[in-house]
């Protein structure tokens, strides 16, 4: 892995364990369990739209830095779309309201910031352009980010942008 091109050191996130003083119940657990890190509801909507569109992608693909939620090679575009509370979204603001277990909560956001940040980093030196769409613009503006997509698209085709040659 290369060196960082900024000095941030990497956030030191507390282990999630009961002698670190982090407690959970069966139903938190039972919560934490439903939580989905891919094919979330937006996701999914993002995806549909964009297929019915006759966009087509590869879906979390293994070999690339931080596994976006859909991938489109020829136009190198990484899609991501990024949970509000996981992915800090007004972070700062929200992150005063936090009132259990915030030492554990605030680095971890952070820490996932922080990733974010990196992923970019590494995507935008291979090449590839990064749309990062929060889970509520999804939710409730579904058509203005399928627009953004396909407007990235038709920029790409009139090669305004870079684009592999099949």
């Amino acid at each position: 892995m290369e060196p960082k091109p900024y000095k941030d050191e990497d956030i030191k996130v507390p282990r999630f364990e009961e002698s670190a003083g982090f407690y959970t119940t069966a139903q938190r657990s039972k919560n934490m369990s439903k939580i989905r890190a891919k094919n979330s509801l937006p996701e999914l909507k993002l995806r549909k739209a964009l297929w019915g569109k006759q966009v087509r992608f590869r879906i979390h693909p293994k070999n690339f830095p931080g596994k976006p939620d859909l991938v489109i090679n020829k136009y190198r575009l990484a899609i991501f779309v990024d949970g509000d509370f996981w992915h800090g979204y007004k972070w700062d603001e929200k992150k005063s309201a936090l009132k259990t277990n915030s030492g554990f909560w605030i680095p971890k956001i952070e820490r996932n910031i922080q990733r974010d940040k990196d992923v970019n980093q590494q995507l935008h030196a291979q090449g590839y352009t990064v749309m990062r769409f929060w889970e509520h613009e999804v939710k409730e503006s579904l058509t203005a980010c399928v627009n953004q997509v396909l407007l990235y698209i038709e920029a790409a085709k009139a090669a305004i942008i870079p684009q592999l040659d099949d």
